[in-house]
């Protein structure tokens, strides 16, 4: 199985926004910012997210996105599929044309697991992830230094602005 950088940065991303929904409309700034994926790469994936409707988009000041159900009504493999990630195991992306255009001797055997990997994504809740200790440690390490971050961005810009022209 290969999973890339687009199931990855998504998974990621959802569960950075059901981590801080409870704050309002979360920007895809804040995200970059937190889970260091770039801005325009989420946009991207957003908007395959929106088209879904596992997100909606908040529009004006202090806009960003919600989730678009309950974190325990998303599931893993959902985000994984809405941005068009294959978790297909086969050589042949599961055509059954991987050998001379037949099915390879192995072919049931890697779309078998392909399948329990979709299943088992299918098991795995936005809300089950949160629960997890380890997650919930990561997630505090990155919001002290996301704080930091924008403390020293507004003391630079004050430190600027107060300095003689």
């Amino acid at each position: 199985m290969r999973l890339t950088t687009k199931g990855r940065y998504a998974v990621t991303a959802m569960l950075d926004l059901a981590l801080h929904s409870e704050e309002g409309p979360v920007s895809l700034a804040e995200i970059s910012s937190r889970q260091g994926i770039s801005l325009s790469y989420l946009e991207q994936l957003f908007s395959r997210l929106r088209r879904e409707k596992l997100v909606v988009s908040v529009r004006g000041p202090g806009g960003g996105y919600r989730l678009g159900r309950g974190h325990d009504q998303v599931f893993i493999a959902e985000v994984v599929d809405a941005v068009n990630e294959s978790l297909d195991t086969t050589r042949c992306k599961n055509h059954g044309d991987c050998q001379q255009g037949e099915k390879c001797l192995t072919h049931h055997l890697w779309s078998d697991l392909s399948e329990q990997i979709h299943g088992f994504l299918s098991s795995i809740s936005l809300a089950d992830l949160m629960k997890k200790r380890e997650i919930q440690a990561v997630a505090e390490r990155q919001n002290s230094q996301h704080n930091q971050r924008k403390a020293q961005t507004i003391n630079t810009e004050r430190l600027s602005d107060q300095a003689p022209a």
